[in-house]
C-alpha cells in the first residue's frame, strides 16, 4: 500500500497491542477512530494520541455487539471512508485448570471470530465503492497449528487467519488490500498471566512498529518473530506422531480473558 493512511480504525485500543498501534500512528494530520471495552483506559490512550497531534474519536463498545459495531461504522463513515481498519480486539483462554470451560470457548468465538466479522463487514461496501483502503486482521502464530495449552484460542485464530487470506483474494481486484498478522508472544495483559517462559517475546511497541512499517508494503501475511514462525511452521508440516509427544510437554496457559 503506497498511500500513507490518514484515517485509521483500531479495535481493542484500550490497552496492549491496540493501544501501541494507536500511539504508533498518532501524529499531526492523522485521524484515529478507537474502540475498546474499557472507557477510562480508552480515553487515556486517546489523550496520549492527541498529545502527539492526532485527531481522535473514541467509542467504548464491545466488538461482539453487532448492532453497536454497525452504528460505530456508520459514525466513522460519516467522516469519510477510512484508509486502514485494524481488527485487533481479542481475548484468550487456557487449560491450566484442566480444560477451557464452555463459557471461555463461547467468549473467544464471539470476540475473536464474530468480533472480527462485525469490525470488517460494515465497511466493505464503502471500501468497494472507493476502490481503496486496507484491512489488517490480527490473528496469531497459534492460528497455524493447534496447541494443547489453548485449543479454542488456537481455533479462533486459525479461523480469522483463513478469513483474512480469503478476503485478500476476494477484494484485491477491487483495490482493497488485506493483510493477516500472526504475532508470537507480545508483552501485554494477555500474556501477564502466563507463568512459563515465552521465547522471543516482543514488546507491544516493537510489534506495533513492525506492523505499521510492514503494512505499507501490503503483505499477504505478516508473521513474527521469524524463528518462532519457522518453528510453528515445522510443527505444522512434520508428521503428527513426531510432534504430539513434544506438544504434550508444553506448559498449560492460564485462563485470562482480556482485550489484546
Amino acid at each position: 500500500m503506497k498511500k500513507i493512511p490518514k484515517t485509521i480504525c483500531i479495535t481493542g485500543a484500550s490497552n496492549g497491542l491496540g493501544a501501541a498501534l494507536a500511539l504508533s500512528y498518532a501524529h499531526a494530520g492523522i485521524t484515529l477512530f478507537l474502540t475498546g471495552r474499557h472507557p477510562t483506559r480508552l480515553e487515556s490512550v486517546a489523550d496520549a494520541c492527541r498529545n502527539q497531534g492526532a485527531t481522535v474519536h473514541t467509542r467504548a463498545v464491545d466488538v461482539t455487539k453487532k448492532g453497536l459495531m454497525q452504528a460505530w461504522a456508520v459514525d466513522v463513515l460519516g467522516h469519510g471512508t477510512p484508509d486502514l481498519i485494524i481488527a485487533n480486539a481479542g481475548i484468550s483462554g487456557g487449560t491450566a485448570e484442566g480444560a477451557e470451560s464452555l463459557e471461555q470457548m463461547e467468549s473467544m468465538v464471539f470476540t475473536n471470530i464474530l468480533g472480527v466479522f462485525y469490525t470488517v463487514e460494515p465497511f466493505l461496501m464503502a471500501l468497494k465503492a472507493a476502490k481503496s483502503g486496507q484491512i489488517a486482521i490480527i490473528s496469531s502464530l497459534a492460528g497455524y497449528r493447534g496447541f494443547p495449552g489453548a485449543p479454542a484460542y488456537c481455533a479462533t485464530k486459525a479461523a480469522v487467519k483463513s478469513y483474512g487470506e480469503s478476503l485478500r483474494s476476494l477484494l484485491g481486484a477491487e483495490g482493497i488490500a488485506v493483510t493477516t498478522i500472526c504475532p508470537g508472544y507480545i508483552q501485554t495483559q494477555m500474556t501477564q498471566a502466563n507463568d512459563f517462559p515465552m521465547p522471543m517475546m516482543w514488546t507491544s511497541q516493537k510489534a506495533a512498529a513492525v506492523i505499521k512499517e510492514s503494512l505499507r508494503k501490503n503483505p499477504a501475511r505478516l508473521s513474527f518473530p521469524w524463528p518462532m514462525t519457522f518453528l510453528v511452521w515445522l510443527f505444522m508440516v512434520l508428521p503428527a506422531r513426531w510432534v504430539d509427544g513434544l506438544l504434550r510437554r508444553l506448559p498449560r496457559k492460564q485462563a485470562l480473558a482480556t482485550d489484546d
